[in-house]
């Protein structure tokens, strides 16, 4: 049976991410584990030029949704009594990024959730957990909409019928 000391969960405040930081959460507890939340901007290129203020614009506010985004998933996690908790964030794409962290802080385990909000990006090369499982160094947890998930007294219900 495996062992984990570090479990990476990828969040973009999905649905299916939720769904991934609770099971993250669950394994984490279970382990005695370190929790590593990851999140990952993807650098928006402007359609026509534009002046460098109005490109800093779009990146800060892209920032500050992923820290913000970033200190509630830890605070959630810290509720739930979780001690080691470590919140990581970048812009780029989140298939090679969270790869990225999971190698630079040897995370034993990497969870991700089904599909994420990139639509679009997933119709035409691939979701973001195709490409990690396929790429990952360590063992990769997909967590999947599931009727229910129960932490410590909170449920998620997925809005997916089987």
């Amino acid at each position: 049976m495996p062992y984990y000391e570090k479990i990476l969960v990828g969040v973009d405040g999905s649905e299916s991410s939720e769904v991934a930081f609770y099971r993250a959460i669950e394994i984490t507890k279970e382990y005695h584990a370190q929790l590593l939340i990851v999140h990952i901007s993807e650098e928006r290129i402007p359609a026509a030029p534009m002046d460098s203020g109005t490109v800093d614009i779009e990146k800060g506010s892209g920032k500050n949704h992923g820290g913000t985004l970033l200190e509630d998933y830890e605070q959630k996690a810290r509720k739930l009594g979780l001690k080691h908790v470590k919140t990581l964030s970048n812009y780029g794409s989140p298939k090679t990024e969270i790869l990225s962290f999971a190698s630079m802080h040897d995370a034993d385990l990497i969870v991700c959730g089904a599909t994420g909000l990139n639509a679009m990006e997933r119709i035409f090369i691939g979701s973001v957990s195709q490409y990690i499982t396929r790429h990952a160094t360590c063992d990769v947890l997909i967590a999947r909409n599931s009727h229910k998930i129960e932490v410590s007294g909170l449920s998620i219900k997925s809005t997916s019928k089987l």
